[in-house]
């Protein structure tokens, strides 16, 4: 390994080159991150215009021929193992790291690309960000903060390259979790894939919805459809090279479906005669319930109970600085928020969360300084 080390610890910045190999959203991410850490950057993408945007943003700079420490492979799931490959054999001293969102089929092709030796400078890995836009153009420097990013090491990877990915992953600003591969797989087709399907379902019910019914969409629809914006190319290689992990999941996603909508079959024929059809839904509605409820709290930490407050807020310049000056007047710190615009006005309505013991203070304050407060 050619940075350098001292106790036991990783490269410090200056000591350590990186390449970054694919300059779109998550490609350029990492260069803006890494840049503003201290990092050598250097850029490389196929597309001329590509790279040469990621470089005008500040993401490193254009250079396909010095080596590098750590190559991150930031290309699509379906090319990503020959491109870690062709790294593996180019670069004989480099650490080389992809990227992609799915982990155990980009392995198994690239250990039958390369020698068994080149394995031990193979680190799989997955910054679980992203966005709904696409691209160099919609890179962020703070997309990994509080973010995890999974490392997934093979049997042969070499420790010291499993380290410096985690420092660099860690430089980022990201929090780095360590899994075998299948295992990660098994996990991102329940909390990433399976909902990135459920929510195009749902939003693809809009697509002949009248205007007036479509005028109606809150929150709710929303929320449920948000990322239902993404790149269908991307979720279809995403998809697919997932597919044994995330068939299941939507098999039993299925049968539930398939039983609540036969129990609102019978509601709807003759509500005197569906015995059990109630308690089929409530049943469902409960375990999605008690699933919601085992999602991680803030940074990480065990899920928690907040009150909401719910407060209109003019559709106006400064609105939003005034309300977070007088919540921070009233000394309450904001665990969570949220925002849905009113229908056929111009304001909207500023859900924000806290701790169930402030909300009395926050209330009073608020309302004197003449905010409408609901709860």
């Amino acid at each position: 390994m050619p940075e350098e080390r001292s106790g036991g610890g990783v490269s410090r910045p200056s000591t350590v080159t990186v390449r970054i190999v694919g300059t779109g959203l998550i490609g350029t991410s990492i260069g803006l991150a890494l840049s503003r850490n201290g990092f050598r950057v250097l850029l490389t993408d196929p597309s001329p215009t590509a790279q040469a945007l990621a470089a005008d943003l500040g993401a490193g700079r254009i250079d396909d021929e010095v080596a590098a420490d750590v190559i991150f492979v930031a290309a699509p799931p379906d090319v990503a193992a020959s491109v870690v490959a062709h790294q593996l054999r180019r670069w004989p001293d480099a650490v080389v790291a992809d990227v992609a969102s799915v982990k155990q089929q980009v392995a198994d092709a690239v250990r039958a690309q390369v020698d068994p030796a080149q394995l031990r400078r193979y680190v799989g890995s997955h910054p679980m960000a992203g966005r709904e836009r696409s691209g160099a153009v919609a890179a962020q420097a703070d997309l990994f903060e509080g973010r995890t990013w999974v490392v997934c090491p093979q049997d042969e990877t070499d420790p010291h390259a499993v380290e410096l990915v985690q420092h660099l992953a860690r430089a980022t600003g990201a929090a780095v979790e360590t899994m075998p591969a299948a295992e990660h797989d098994a996990a991102v087709a329940v909390v990433s894939h399976v909902p990135q399907v459920a929510a195009s379902i749902v939003a693809a019910q809009l697509r002949d919805l009248p205007e007036a019914a479509i005028a109606l969409s809150g929150g709710g629809i929303r929320d449920v459809t948000r990322i239902a914006a993404s790149d269908p190319m991307l979720w279809t290689q995403i998809l697919a090279g997932n597919a044994a992990a995330v068939a299941p999941v939507l098999q039993r996603v299925a049968e539930q479906l398939d039983t609540v909508a036969r129990s609102l079959g019978r509601l709807a024929s003759d509500a005197t005669d569906a015995e059990g059809s109630r308690g089929a839904v409530a049943r469902l509605i409960e375990d999605g319930r008690l699933g919601h409820a085992r999602i991680p709290g803030k940074h990480g930490a065990a899920p928690a109970t907040y009150a909401t407050v719910i407060v209109p807020i003019p559709d106006e310049p400064g609105a939003f600085a005034r309300l977070f000056h007088d919540v921070g007047a009233a000394g309450v710190n904001l665990e969570d928020l949220r925002m849905e615009h009113g229908v056929g006005a111009p304001v909207g309505l500023v859900e924000l969360s806290v701790l169930p013991a402030v909300v009395d203070r926050l209330r009073d304050v608020l309302e004197d300084k003449g905010w409408s407060v609901h709860e």
